[in-house]
């Protein structure tokens, strides 16, 4: 089984900074859990939008909504992900998912099988 947990959502102004942090938890070392990674954003009324992954090489892809303030990274060791978000707008207001068990190649359209729960960014203008 895999389990996803992330944290570190909060309220920021328009112009600061969050780090989210996901854990995944797995039964097997298959890598396929773990392979391909990623960070995905829902705001109300909107669809789900992919912002950036990574794989267990630490190969990364990025959205262009997001390139140049978020950055991801991954302890594979730890099974852990994380997304530091720089220059935070209003617009980033969202649910922020992280996702493990994504295809290969990794990639943002890919199709990821593990979700978590979702941790809340609000950002305040």
């Amino acid at each position: 089984q895999v389990q996803v947990v992330e944290s570190g959502g909060g309220s920021v102004q328009s112009g600061g900074s969050l780090t989210l942090s996901c854990e995944v938890s797995v039964a097997s070392e298959d890598p396929v859990f773990t392979y391909c990674m990623g960070w995905f954003r829902q705001a109300p009324g909107k669809e789900r939008e992919g912002l950036a992954v990574i794989d267990s090489g630490h190969q990364f892809a990025y959205a262009d909504s997001v390139k140049g303030r978020f950055t991801i990274s991954r302890d594979n060791s730890e099974n852990t992900l994380y997304l530091q978000m720089n220059g935070l707008k209003p617009e980033d207001t969202a649910m922020y998912y992280c996702a493990a068990g994504g295809p290969w190649p990794c990639r943002i359209s890919g199709s990821f099988t593990y979700w978590g729960q979702g941790t809340q960014v609000t950002v305040s203008s």
